[in-house]
C-alpha cells in the first residue's frame, strides 16, 4: 500500500525531478510533484511524495523532516485528505 507524503518549505527553484530523487534514497518512489501556481507555472513551495510502502514512508519523514535542502527546513509528514 502506497503512503502520500506532504513535503513543505520548498526552495521555489525546487522542481518535481529534485523532490523525486531526494526521496528515492529512502525507497521507491511512485509519484512526485512539486504543486505550481496555475497561472505563472512557478513553484508553490510545496509538493507531495507518494511512496510504495509505508516503511520507505516513515522512513523518509524521519530523515528528512527539518533537514536542510537548499537553505529551507524542510516540513515533512503523512499528508491528510483534503476536504472539499
Amino acid at each position: 500500500m502506497s503512503t502520500n507524503i506532504y513535503v513543505g518549505n520548498l526552495s521555489f527553484s525546487t522542481n518535481t525531478d529534485d523532490l523525486e530523487r531526494l526521496f528515492a534514497e529512502h525507497g521507491e518512489v511512485t509519484k512526485a510533484q512539486v504543486i505550481t501556481d496555475r497561472d505563472t507555472g512557478r513553484s508553490r513551495g510545496f509538493g507531495f511524495v507518494e511512496m510504495a510502502s509505508s516503511d520507505a514512508a516513515q522512513k523518509a519523514i524521519s530523515s528528512l523532516n527539518g533537514a536542510d535542502v537548499e537553505g529551507r527546513s524542510l516540513k515533512v509528514n503523512i499528508a491528510q485528505e483534503r476536504s472539499r
